[in-house]
């Protein structure tokens, strides 16, 4: 139960939901911590103004992109919306949990009622702390969300199973324990506040004091409020909204927005629910139960690990003595090479362990709140957060069948000593793998007439010599960091050729490869020293190395299309890679092909078609960005969602890696100062896309004339 706690505690005050309400976005709020969080908006953004104009279409709007969102790591805890010109950017507060919010901009007036019916100031908007999805509220403010009684219902049942002892409700310091209960007051009192507060005489002398065991009892047995509509409060809810998911009334079916929408019987559905919520949580299960045994299996390698070393140790001790004095220098360095083995392999083991317990305990947890909730018996408070529930149990059963159940390391030290040599050869001592008898393969040659750079790509082409007799398995291609430094391996396969993209512009890249079997691994080929371009010429065939031309004398500008290989597979190409769509409700992210990481490059990108709902973003990116998420929700991806935008609207995003900046600009016109500071590394283009959006990227354009002007001033 203790792993399903942080379930039910608010990501703004980090204490247990207290009147916890649902958003639009299936999360959850305190009524008391939502009211907090509120900001105001202008008066033109009102969902009257909205209704006025004939532009709204719900009674929840979220901001359009016109209010512009910006998502990053690198936004020095800021959040703001560019849109509003009457209000300040307001500086992100953390929560307990770790969940960012936006604190009002003005004090909330002191009033002495409750949360719920205490006035919303006009033209309120809340932005949900974790998905950041923002919505202006209408007149019901805060009363039009739906209150999640099924959460407070588990809360109350696992606040309960903790308590060891009732506490007096009354005691103004120390709670002490509670020795009765008060039927009609529904309150526990010890001893010395029952004779103070409740004395045995006048109206009081007809109430029932019972023990507090009973009276926890009773308070548990006693039947919980009936739903009601949020629109029409004084109906209960009796139908199920197919369309919209969500209970309804009957007077929304005859005179509401749901009339012309298809329903279904309220018990029924809270039935199937309850069926796919219990099928989902069995597969769940069964990943649990894996997941048990793989770190049964795992602690079980560590012992077995840490037995063949020191097996390996004494066995290695031997042998190195029977060679008397010639082989002392030479075993300190055999065991130095064993024991580095050992440790990585108990690192490798240890991290894998510490890796599946911190998610099987999130497993368990998310399990044990389902089955909770799954006790609940409000079938309209179980809708509306069944459907949340089960798409996080797929999510999270799907995140286990990804390889993680696979042991990253094995037991076996594939090392063995061969002590066969004479005395002369003991200089040459060292492990062997497999004692195989067969020579290393020859040293591979590069075949300059096909090796050739394109923008920040360089493409290698090796062979085996002509006379060669021993087969090569694979080889390893590598290239220092384009300013002299070590080399690293950016290859290892059976391929004679590679392309190596996102290397540096302008830089001198040293290329050398080698060739390996069970043996061993041959020499390293000559080094060939590569020249990566300043910038991407208008040339659409790559130079051959020996022939490659003054690309100085060539004007620095990008040319590049979206990258198939990394995006999402609901994304759809078209004209050569530089149109995308996408045909899913979810966000999906592409990527451009080129990654830059010095120089100044602009790109734009025309919106083609668009339903002005939900909101498409543009930006950069790391490679190893999320692709089935809005970009800028993760710390990988640097992003503006523009709100208002129409079919034909231009966004142009200009990256200034000398001056570590990202700027954003629509139609031609600069939104907003500099958008991210403090830019470093490999950032790739990059855009999100979700239902009937499509995209078009221009490339090779020039930096704009006033930002080189400013530039070159600076």
């Amino acid at each position: 139960m203790e792993e399903m706690e942080e379930e039910l505690k608010c990501p703004v005050c980090g204490s247990f939901y207290r009147e916890p309400i649902i958003l639009p976005c299936s999360h959850n709020l305190c009524q008391a911590c939502a009211r907090n969080i509120l900001v105001q908006t202008p008066e033109s953004e009102s969902p009257q103004s909205r209704r006025a104009s004939g532009s709204g279409v719900s009674d929840y709007d979220y901001l359009d992109l016109d209010k512009m969102s910006l998502y990053s790591e690198a936004d020095s805890g800021y959040g703001s919306y560019g849109g509003f010109a009457s209000a300040p950017t307001t500086p992100c507060q953390k929560s307990p949990n770790g969940v960012r919010v936006f604190p009002p901009a003005m004090p909330p007036p002191v009033t002495h009622l409750s949360p719920a019916l205490a006035p919303v100031p006009r033209n309120s908007c809340i932005t949900c702390p974790q998905c950041h999805r923002s919505l202006i509220l209408d007149d019901r403010g805060l009363r039009g969300f739906p209150k999640n009684r099924v959460l407070e219902g588990v809360i109350d049942r696992y606040q309960q199973s903790k308590a060891a002892a009732l506490k007096c409700q009354l005691c103004e310091k120390a709670p002490k324990e509670a020795t009765v209960m008060c039927e009609q007051c529904d309150v526990f009192y010890c001893d010395p506040c029952r004779l103070r507060c409740h004395p045995p005489r006048g109206p009081l002398a007809k109430h029932r004091l019972v023990p507090p065991a009973q009276g926890r009892v009773s308070r548990r047995l006693s039947p919980r409020k009936v739903s009601t509509c949020t629109d029409h409060e004084l109906e209960n809810h009796s139908m199920y909204c197919v369309q919209c998911k969500m209970p309804v009334c009957y007077q929304c079916l005859e005179e509401g927005k749901h009339s012309s929408h298809e329903v279904k019987a309220l018990g029924a559905m809270w039935k199937l629910h309850k069926s796919q919520l219990s099928q989902a949580l069995n597969g769940l299960s069964d990943r649990a139960k894996e997941a048990k045994e793989f770190l049964v299996q795992l602690r079980n390698m560590v012992q077995q690990i840490q037995e063949n070393s020191v097996e390996f140790e004494a066995c290695l001790v031997a042998q190195c003595d029977a060679l008397i004095d010639a082989l002392n220098r030479r075993k300190a360095q055999l065991l130095a090479r064993v024991n580095k083995e050992h440790e990585h392999k108990l690192k490798v083991v240890r991290d894998q362990i510490s890796h599946c317990t911190v998610k099987l305990r999130q497993t368990t947890g998310l399990m044990e709140y389902c089955l909770e909730v799954i006790k609940e018996n409000d079938p309209s408070g179980f809708l509306q957060i069944s459907d949340a529930l089960i798409r996080r149990v797929h999510l999270t059963e799907d995140q286990w069948g990804k390889g993680t159940l696979t042991p990253r390391m094995t037991t076996d030290f594939d090392l063995s000593l061969d002590n066969s040599p004479l005395l002369q050869s003991i200089h040459q001592l060292d492990f062997v793998q497999m004692k195989a008898s067969s020579p290393v393969p020859a040293t591979p040659i590069l075949q300059l007439e096909e090796c050739c750079t394109h923008n920040n790509s360089a493409t290698l082409s090796w062979k085996q010599p002509p006379l060669s007799m021993v087969p090569a398995e694979g080889y390893i291609l590598e290239l220092d960091d384009g300013n002299g430094g070590q080399f690293r391996e950016v290859y290892v396969g059976k391929e004679t050729m590679c392309t190596v993209d996102g290397l540096h512009f302008n830089s001198t890249y040293n290329a050398r490869v080698k060739a390996f079997n069970k043996t061993g691994v041959s020499q390293y080929s000559k080094t060939l020293v590569l020249q990566t371009s300043e910038g991407c010429n208008y040339e659409t065939q790559s130079a051959p190395y020996s022939q490659l031309v003054d690309i100085k004398k060539l004007l620095a500008v990008a040319w590049f299309a979206f990258d198939p290989g990394s995006a999402h597979s609901d994304i759809i190409f078209s004209n050569d890679n530089l149109t995308v769509t996408c045909s899913s409700y979810d966000d999906r992210v592409v990527l451009g092909k080129t990654g830059f990481s010095k120089g100044v490059h602009y790109w734009e990108l025309t919106v083609d078609r668009y339903d002005n709902h939900p909101d498409p973003a543009f930006g950069v990116a790391r490679m190893d960005v999320m692709k089935d998420v809005m970009l800028g929700k993760d710390d990988k991806a640097w992003a503006i969602t523009e709100g208002g935008i129409t079919k034909g609207a231009t966004i142009g995003v200009l990256l200034d890696l000398n001056r570590k900046t990202l700027t954003f600009f629509i139609n031609d016109e600069q939104q907003g100062p500099i958008a991210f500071e403090n830019m470093e590394g490999l950032f790739f283009p990059a855009v999100s896309l979700n239902r009937n959006v499509q995209v078009t990227l221009h490339t090779g354009l020039p930096v704009p004339d006033f930002y080189s002007s400013r530039a070159s001033i600076a």
